[in-house]
């Protein structure tokens, strides 16, 4: 096709609308992704847009081919918050160090939760500390950024401080579609005294003695000067995707929260120290996450991390796959609220018990389902694209070989059925000497049993189970409405 288009649509939410997907140059596809703050252990809400732009990434290497994809995912290890837990965690150490120590700890611990959810690793992973200061490789670097603002008359110095000054940019505001004469206007707190507009935000902050800094040299109207300090949060992005991708590239995501002020003053600093007037041509956003009906948060009693799910009994008193977790992400649209629950674990669960059992040990091909391919295709349409995979699965265990086939590839574009049916079935039993195969046999004959309405038979298979350690979980096919059963070990 003409002009790199490959029938993507993606909704950008710079222009609020559903556009073809026209790539700046279709031999290089760039992606930059917000990643994590890593001051803690990832929260499932942090899972999402790791799933979904993984989903993303998967579906543009398909389109384009592996090697003409970059996905550039940072990590951000200077930030308030980091300092704050690193003199809580190790009060001992000098500062720096313990930095270090919390953002290292925590990093290794995000890499392993998301490799638990099945996404790849992104082509690059820049680590924010690497680019405060100009580098030896030329790449672009925060102080370089914010000396250019400067110089082209964007930012100005206050009280040590260097802000980038909203009013010089007349765009300010057209993502999140914020006028700034309305933020002026309305402001709720008082503007700080060395602020020319209230809307204005630090590039640059200056560090007190028990603060970690960097010696960053700015000439500031004509006099050269040593500001020992840390960069704001907004110029790590602008800096970190301008070295791996370019001043302009393809796509920029994240999740809806980052829309403003970070994704609008990333912006702002890269379209005004670069001289351009686009960053990203196209923005998408995942929408938010809430637990059980309510919002995520500690004083609610319901703030789960990644790694509590896969490791602990926090969640509905048990460990869950991460397959599961990725699958129960998936049901709900992108850009939907999704309501993260016990029940849609329990639910994806069950999907993948059938489309395990459907296909069996085979190998994925070459070639996927175009339903699931033209489902995604139209801005990430996961339900639709999992409705493609119900309707295989339908032929699969009818005993089409190529059903079989095409639903493991399918699934394989949104990273799920990427073992096989014994290795997940392996994933419900303990290291005990449990024969899956015994417990399969049994299950399947009391299904026949409360076929045949003989419920005293089915009760004395049920508690035979039982009496092994081996709890049974009767469900509704989601595609079927017939009962079904699905079994784990006790725990």
């Amino acid at each position: 096709m003409t002009n790199g288009f490959r029938g993507l649509r993606v909704y950008n939410t710079l222009t609020r609308a559903k556009e073809d997907f026209v790539p700046i140059d279709e031999k290089n596809i760039r992606m930059y992704v917000c990643g994590p703050t890593v001051y803690d252990y990832a929260h499932i809400g942090n899972a999402r847009p790791a799933i979904v732009f993984d989903v993303l990434y998967r579906l543009l290497r398909h389109l384009y081919g592996e090697d003409h994809v970059t996905y550039v995912r940072n990590i951000t290890d200077v930030d308030d918050k980091i300092n704050a837990r690193a003199r809580r965690d190790y009060p001992d150490l000098p500062l720096n160090e313990a930095i270090r120590e919390v953002t290292q700890k925590t990093a290794d611990q995000y890499h392993a939760d998301v490799a638990a959810l099945g996404c790849l690793k992104p082509t690059i992973e820049p680590r924010a500390t690497d680019f405060v200061l100009p580098r030896a490789d030329g790449l672009t670097d925060m102080a370089s950024l914010i000396q250019s603002l400067i110089d082209r008359g964007h930012a100005y110095e206050a009280k040590g401080e260097i802000l980038f000054d909203t009013a010089s940019m007349p765009a300010y505001g057209g993502l999140s579609k914020r006028r700034l004469e309305d933020q002026q206007a309305g402001a709720r707190v008082a503007v700080e005294a060395h602020k020319k507009n209230p809307a204005d935000f630090v590039l640059w902050k200056q560090s007190s003695a028990d603060e970690p800094g960097w010696d960053a040299r700015f000439t500031i109207r004509g006099a050269a000067m040593t500001i020992r300090g840390r960069p704001g949060w907004h110029i790590e992005c602008s800096a970190m995707s301008a070295a791996y991708l370019g001043e302009e590239f393809d796509i920029h995501g994240g999740g809806l929260d980052l829309i403003f002020p970070h994704h609008e003053n990333e912006i702002a600093q890269s379209c005004c120290a670069h001289g351009r007037d686009v960053m990203a041509h196209y923005w998408m956003h995942n929408g938010f996450l809430q637990v059980e009906g309510r919002k995520m948060s500690k004083s609610e009693g319901n703030f789960v991390t990644i790694h509590e799910l896969l490791e602990t009994e926090k969640f509905g008193g048990r460990k869950w796959p991460g397959e599961v977790l990725r699958l129960a992400m998936l049901m709900t649209h992108y850009r939907e609220p999704i309501d993260f629950s016990v029940r849609k674990l329990e639910e994806a669960e069950a999907v993948l018990d059938g489309w395990y059992r459907a296909v069996g040990d085979v190998e994925a091909g070459d070639i996927g389902c175009a339903d699931t391919i033209a489902a995604l295709s139209d801005d990430l349409g996961t339900t639709a694209a999992i409705a493609s995979l119900h309707e295989l699965r339908s032929e699969a265990t009818k005993g089409s070989s190529a059903a079989k086939k095409a639903l493991k590839t399918s699934a394989g574009l949104l990273g799920l059925l990427a073992g096989t049916e014994s290795n997940w079935s392996a994933l419900k039993v303990s290291e005990a000497a449990i024969d899956a195969g015994l417990v399969e046999t049994a299950v399947e004959k009391r299904l026949t049993q409360l076929r045949n309405k003989n419920f005293a038979e089915a009760d004395r298979i049920r508690d035979e189970l039982a009496a092994q350690g081996i709890q049974l979980m009767d469900y509704k096919d989601p595609e079927t409405s017939e009962r079904r059963t699905r079994w784990e070990v006790k725990r």
